[in-house]
């Protein structure tokens, strides 16, 4: 299933428009093999327990054929040497009609289906009491699993010329069919047409490509529409006009080709098949195609804007964000349902799903963690150090944002609302590429979050990319893009750290343990490993592997940790000294992250060795000691290189917002710039800032310096005011050029 078509495991009436280029043949005679493959499609739905409605053209072109036919058997040879005159539709509609619905008829008798017919007009919809009856009609048929077929009573119709009726109600049979799907409250209308869908041009041009997804506002001035169809009123114009105007009121319309013999089917199914017309369809695809660079140089200038806003007016935007995500709540939890449904669908693993579903206390929590980041204190523009180089030449190192950073993340799109928060906060610019999986979750978050930014920062501040075609395009923009960080599987990072020359903050794997000491309380440790591993099993910070001290196996601690875990549904693999002591299934690897109710277990000798095996198997994310013993303690927490370190606490504390970091963009392994919970701080870097009174340095003859370092938390103006004897300048030029400096 499509992740944009996950609507349609919740469709049950669906109402089925075939065109009369798909019931006839160029001849004009029906076309009876299409036909015998709809009826059986619509049997099968029928079978599986769908209400299917049939709207059905072609009673025209049938009568057509039989007056010419009766024309022709009746007529002289004279009247024939005579011009002859086009048949009007009414007579034809009124002689094809019967026709039409006798095979019809047939056709579904011989696969046990039962129909009905309707024939209706624009006028009749004027009419309350006619909407109110055809309601309750329909409703007690499709309860007796009866298909109804409907067409407009062309043969009676008011109507002077295509595309012109009498009461503007509706115009043909496609518009009929977009009616009838509002008024019968149907879940899916599917228009056959005698093309794949809908194309940026002519079909038959072949530049021309197909548009797997409609939105109005991209594609209604790009498309060429080339001529109508050889047969009935409407053609592909009318479809669009049509299913644009059912897809806004509600109801997903699917354009696909008539001649497949499943494509109903591989329709209600939910593939990639023909035109989707969605009314959220905007929310999955973006409206306007930019570059790559076009799109990384728009959030560097956004960020450049956010930086020039006040503290307090950056606060405020997180206040908004936060606020728009608890308003939006219902929304986010409908789209992230769908996604969740396809996954299951398609067969992710259960961990996976974990990480992506996204419950609404999960969003308000979300939206909390970013309230906690509006109320710390403000990031950008801190003094870490203040020197006076020489009398009145004072140097500043302060804090900056890091410019623009590409975060790619799998499976998480509560990842996409604490990264979007923290480059608010940082004052970057933040490019994000979700996965596929979580498609419609990270679409909602990016326009609840970029319709919370205000038009002095601009939207571009957070562009989502779409496609992961456009993946390697962003990874060779070095000039651009300042930091990537990927967060997801193995390979994923590994494939990233190939492909670019931009500084990449990841982590591969989150291998973590927790050693059980001798000297441990054995129901502190059952408490700490319980949570370290069923707390959330998913996450990167969960217990992977258990390492118990070997003399614990002699007094019966390792029997007691055996049956807390196996006891929560923990399945365990041995190591190679536990398999043997304890018939436990052999682990295939050592170091493998099981993101589920599973565990490694294994027996080591003393301390250094379980920081053996850690920094042999382990991946330097977050490992922990539980021991009584303070000096066996120390050793580990000062002799293993890990990013994070814990002595008698569960791994699942190594989280940015646990950390009191308000979010985290995520956890990082790398020993350069950010290690561990990656916050604020992660995405910051610094520059220097130097304030004089026209010094210079002439060959460092016109300076004296002192390097006298002074506080960072004075205001600057205090030391601004001494003179610089260098150069003749002095403090009376203070008032002058004082001021401006303060504004660099």
């Amino acid at each position: 299933m499509d992740v944009t078509r996950a609507f349609t495991k919740d469709v049950k009436r669906v109402i089925v428009k075939v065109g009369t280029s798909v019931v006839t043949r160029p001849d004009g005679r029906l076309a009876l093999g299409r036909l015998g493959s709809l009826c059986e499609q619509v049997k099968e739905m029928v079978s599986e327990g769908f209400e299917v409605l049939l709207v059905t053209s072609g009673a025209v072109g049938v009568g057509r054929q039989k007056l010419r036919y009766q024309r022709l058997i009746n007529s002289s040879f004279a009247d024939l040497q005579k011009p002859q005159v086009e048949l009007d539709g009414k007579p034809c509609a009124a002689v094809g009609q019967s026709g039409l619905m006798a095979l019809y008829d047939s056709l579904f008798s011989q696969l046990d289906v039962v129909s009905s017919q309707f024939l209706v007009t624009d006028n009749d919809f004027k009419d309350p009491d006619f909407r109110i009856q055809l309601n309750e009609t329909v409703n007690i048929l499709l309860e007796h699993r009866v298909v109804p077929i409907l067409n407009e009573n062309d043969a009676i119709s008011r109507r002077k010329a295509p595309y012109q009726d009498s009461c503007g109600i509706f115009w043909d049979n496609d518009s009929l069919a977009a009616i009838l799907a509002l008024e019968l409250k149907a879940d899916l209308l599917i228009l056959l047409s005698d093309v794949d869908g809908l194309y940026t041009g002519p079909p038959k041009d072949p530049r021309s490509k197909l548009i797997d997804t409609y939105i109005r506002d991209k594609h209604s001035e790009e498309i060429t529409f080339g001529e109508k169809s050889r047969v009935g009123r409407g053609g592909m114009t009318a479809k669009v006009k049509a299913a644009d105007n059912a897809a806004q009121a509600g109801v997903p319309v699917v354009i696909t080709s008539g001649y497949s013999t499943d494509g109903i089917l591989r329709a209600l199914r939910g593939e990639r098949i023909g035109t989707l017309f969605h009314r959220d369809a905007h929310l999955w695809l973006p409206v306007k195609d930019i570059s790559a660079r076009q799109m990384a140089v728009a959030a560097r200038n956004a960020s450049r804007n956010l930086q020039g806003l006040s503290s307090d007016d950056r606060k405020k935007i997180l206040y908004d964000v936060a606020n728009a995500l608890e308003a939006n709540k219902d929304l986010i939890r409908a789209e992230n349902e769908a996604d969740v449904s396809v996954a299951q669908q398609i067969g992710i693993p259960k961990s996976m799903i974990s990480r992506l579903t996204l419950k609404p206390e999960k969003v308000s929590a979300l939206a909390k963690s970013v309230q906690m980041l509006a109320d710390m204190d403000d990031p950008i523009g801190q003094v870490q150090k203040r020197t006076e180089l020489a009398d009145g030449l004072i140097l500043e190192k302060t804090t900056c944002p890091l410019g623009v950073l590409l975060i790619v993340f799998e499976s998480r799109p509560d990842a996409l609302v604490q990264i979007a928060s923290l480059a608010i906060r940082s004052g970057n610019g933040l490019l994000l590429k979700g996965g596929k999986e979580a498609v419609r979750t990270n679409a909602i978050l990016h326009k609840v979050i970029t319709e919370a930014l205000p038009e002095s920062v601009g939207k571009e501040l957070i562009g989502l990319v779409t496609s992961r075609d456009e993946i390697p395009d962003l990874l060779k923009l070095d000039d651009v893009i300042d930091l990537v960080i990927p967060r997801g599987s193995n390979n994923l990072v590994s494939k990233i750290r190939e492909s670019t020359k931009i500084p990449v903050l990841s982590h591969a794997d989150g291998v973590c343990h927790v050693y059980v000491d001798k000297a441990a309380d054995l129901d502190m440790a059952k408490h700490i490993i319980l949570d370290a591993k069923t707390d959330y099993p998913a996450a990167c910070n969960a217990m992977e592997t258990l390492l118990v001290h070997e003399e614990l196996v002699k007094s019966g601690g390792l029997d007691e940790l055996i049956l807390a875990l196996q006891t929560a549904g923990v399945k365990l693999y041995g190591g190679p000294k536990v398999a043997d002591l304890r018939n436990i299934p052999s682990a295939n690897n050592l170091h493998y992250e099981y993101s589920s109710m599973a565990c490694t277990l294994e027996v080591v000798k003393d301390v250094n060795a379980a920081i053996a095996h850690i920094h042999e198997h382990g991946s330097a994310h977050t490992d922990c000691i539980v021991t009584e013993d303070i000096d066996v303690a120390s050793v580990f927490l000062h002799q293993l290189d890990s990013a994070a370190v814990f002595h008698n606490a569960s791994t699942r504390f190594c989280d940015g917002a646990r950390f009191g970091l308000g979010a985290e963009v995520g956890i990082s392994t790398s020993r350069i710039h950010a290690r561990g919970p990656v916050g604020v701080e992660g995405l910051l870097t610094t520059r220097w800032l130097l304030r004089g009174h026209g010094h210079v340095v002439d060959g460092d003859h016109g300076v004296t310096f002192n390097h006298k370092e002074l506080p960072s938390d004075v205001e600057l103006e205090h030391f601004m005011g001494r003179k610089s004897v260098n150069g003749g300048v002095y403090a009376s030029h203070h008032n002058v050029h004082g001021n401006h400096a303060n504004g660099i």
